[in-house]
């Protein structure tokens, strides 16, 4: 019941999380401003912002105009429902629990930002900056220094990436990076990079092999990051134990 309940909530949030991610670098009101079609200007009713039903009982179109709307939308809020929903089984029934929801919550607003702006809004890590400050806080990792050290290495080695490729790493990752660190320690920050340019560089070889993207195009890097920091931080116990593990069968 428990789980099916996150799901339902993970779902309603990540259809707020898509306006947030949307209207935060346009600077417009998440909270006031009413949701309306962006080819025709249709105020939506409320039969219309169902989370993922709407979508797919409107066939994917706007009722006003009929012109497509993007998946994208019934997409994350059914993805965030899933994630929310499997999170207990990774970190169990415990206030770490917390930490993840609103891990994934900011992954999926500066995903949306990101794929559609290329741009991590400066307000959207500052908020969850204090979020995540109260609940290390609360719920530290051991020991507790890990998270301030984790933070120091997160913001150092992605600021040297971000001068030596000379804006090839966008000043947004480095400063998700230095807050990624505070969250899960050096092992795990470490480990997320890692899966981040892993994922990145296997998608970003694919979409250019498949004539999806062009040479020297630009690709968000924070769709990457999300995936490559929720791996770590699911699996990255299991992963480290696993790799010691075998580099100890050729002692």
């Amino acid at each position: 019941m428990f789980y099916i309940l996150l799901l339902f909530y993970g779902i309603l949030l990540g259809s707020f999380y898509n306006v947030v991610g949307l209207r935060v670098p346009e600077k417009k009101s998440f909270v006031f401003s009413r949701s309306a079609c962006p080819t025709c200007g249709h105020r939506l009713k409320p039969i219309e912002l169902i989370p993922v039903i709407s979508f797919l009982v409107q066939g994917g179109k706007c009722r006003g105009c009929k012109s497509r709307i993007s998946p994208i939308y019934p997409i994350f809020e059914l993805l965030t429902g899933i994630l929310f929903a499997a999170a207990p089984y990774f970190v169990g029934w415990s206030g770490e629990l917390l930490v993840a929801l609103t891990l994934i919550s900011m992954f999926m607003i500066i995903t949306v930002s990101d794929i559609h702006y290329m741009i991590i809004p400066d307000k959207i890590l500052i908020w969850f900056a204090g979020i995540f400050l109260l609940e290390r806080i609360i719920w530290p990792l051991t020991p507790w220094w890990d998270s301030l050290l984790g933070a120091v290495i997160g913001f150092i080695l992605l600021l040297i990436i971000a001068i030596v490729s000379k804006g090839g790493m966008g000043f947004g990752d480095v400063k998700l990076y230095a807050l990624l660190g505070l969250v899960l320690g050096t092992k795990l920050v470490l480990l997320s990079f890692f899966f981040s340019t892993l994922f990145g560089a296997v998608i970003g070889g694919l979409a250019l092999l498949l004539k999806i993207v062009k040479r020297k195009q630009p690709i968000p890097f924070g769709p990457f990051i999300a995936a490559g920091t929720l791996t770590a931080y699911f699996w990255g116990s299991e992963i480290i134990y696993l790799y010691i593990q075998f580099l100890q069968g050729f002692d």
